[in-house]
This record gives structure tokens, sequence and C-alpha cells, in this order.
């Protein structure tokens, strides 16, 4: 309450102070920004950079009319609820689905954050909203190739394989896989009766990184294995 009884009686903010804070905004977010593009990510170094000016340049102005209008009709917290509120659907723009996968979630995030950083700026926290992007960093570089190494980063596939045997039994081609480092997600089998062809549909999850010589290998070791087909997952 102090903080923001300050903010109300305080001086009025100068085009110098100003200037500093949205310039101050500019260079937090471009970091975190960068780092998003880095990642090839649908919201990058522009995007992030305009959103925190924007929140920032807001703040400042929620902060001025509290000012000038006192404590009967100012409010510096008003506006800064209704971008952090209204932020979220900028965010769910960033979040693209692709077959059965999910990206953008982590962007969507780091938007919402860079917004709050951009507010904590306008209202001169220039401490916090530094420690605060300090944190999103380390969370993004650091415990992002920390997860890899963790909880390798798998892929969301689909395999046939196609035999002409009809005494391949899935519990054979689940041993291959299993030891392959493949997860089974769904199967769905398929047997042309004039053909005399059996065809196994899985959708699996591969590790990012994967060797498709050595499934091939093994799988060819089934009997009578015509064809194998890996492919993106579609919809």
């Amino acid at each position: 309450m102090d903080y923001v009884s300050g903010l109300l009686t305080g001086p009025e903010l100068s085009l110098a102070a100003i200037t500093l804070r949205l310039f101050v905004s500019l260079l937090i977010a471009g970091a975190i920004g960068i780092e998003r593009e880095r990642h090839q990510q649908p919201a990058g170094l522009r995007t992030h950079i305009i959103i925190a000016i924007g929140a920032t340049l807001l703040m400042v102005l929620s902060i001025s009319v509290a000012q000038q209008h006192g404590d009967v009709r100012g409010d510096p917290g008003r506006i800064a609820a209704q971008v952090v509120s209204g932020i979220g659907f900028l965010g769910a723009g960033a979040i693209l689905k692709f077959g059965a996968d999910i990206r953008g979630l982590t962007t969507a995030a780091s938007i919402w954050t860079v917004a709050a950083i951009g507010l904590a700026v306008g209202a001169g926290l220039y401490t916090a909203a530094a420690v605060a992007a300090a944190f999103i960093l380390f969370a993004l570089i650091i415990l992002d190739q920390a997860s890899d190494w963790w909880f390798p980063k798998q892929v969301i596939k689909e395999l046939e394989i196609h035999t002409r045997s009809p005494e391949i039994q899935t519990r054979e081609i689940a041993t291959i896989l299993s030891e392959a480092g493949i997860r089974i997600r769904s199967l769905n089998i398929e047997h042309a009766v004039q053909e005399g062809e059996t065809r196994f549909c899985y959708v699996v999850h591969m590790p990012r990184n994967f060797s498709y010589r050595l499934l091939y290998e093994r799988l060819e070791t089934l009997k009578e294995v015509c064809k194998i087909i890996i492919g993106e997952r579609s919809v």
C-alpha cells in the first residue's frame, strides 16, 4: 500500500523516466525474444519486444492517470489487470497443433510473463523485472538443456510394417520396438485376403534423433517383411 500511495502522490513521470523504462523493457524482452527466435518459435524477438513495450506504456499511463486524478478516480492497477487477462488471447495464438503434437505452450507462457515484466518496468520495479527475466532465461536455456538429458524428447510417428507371413505376432514386433527405445501408442492391424498381406499400423513415440537403420535391420529379421514405412503422424 505504501508503494501504491507513493505512486499516487509522487511527482509526475518525466519524459526521460518514461523513455528509460521503455528502453529497459526493450532490452529485457529482447533477450527473451532472441532465445525464442533461436528455437524458431512463432513469437520471437519482435513480438516479445512489442508486447513488453506496450505493457510498460500501459503501466506508465495507468500511473500517470492515478497521479493526475488522485485517490478518487485513479487506480494504477486497473489497466494492469486488463493487460494480464488480455494478453492470454495473444498467447493462445502462439499455441499450434501439428498432428498429435502441441507446440508453443512455452512461447505462450513467455509472452504472458514478458507482459508482466513490462508492467513491472513501467512501475519502476527494475530489479524485480531483471531478476524475473534472469529466471525466465534460466528456465528457457539451462533447464531446456537439462530436460533433454533427463527426459529425452520424443516425436510421434506412424509406423507401417507389411508382411506376407501370417505367423508374425504383435509380441515379436513389440519386443523389437521396445529394445529400440520406441514406445507404442496405438495399433491397428489390416489383412488383405486376396493378396495375403498383413499390415501392422502403429502410432509410436520415437526418440528425436533416432537411427532408423537399426530398426530396419531388426524388423527385416522377421519372416517375409516386404515393406516398412515411417511417416509423420496426421491429424
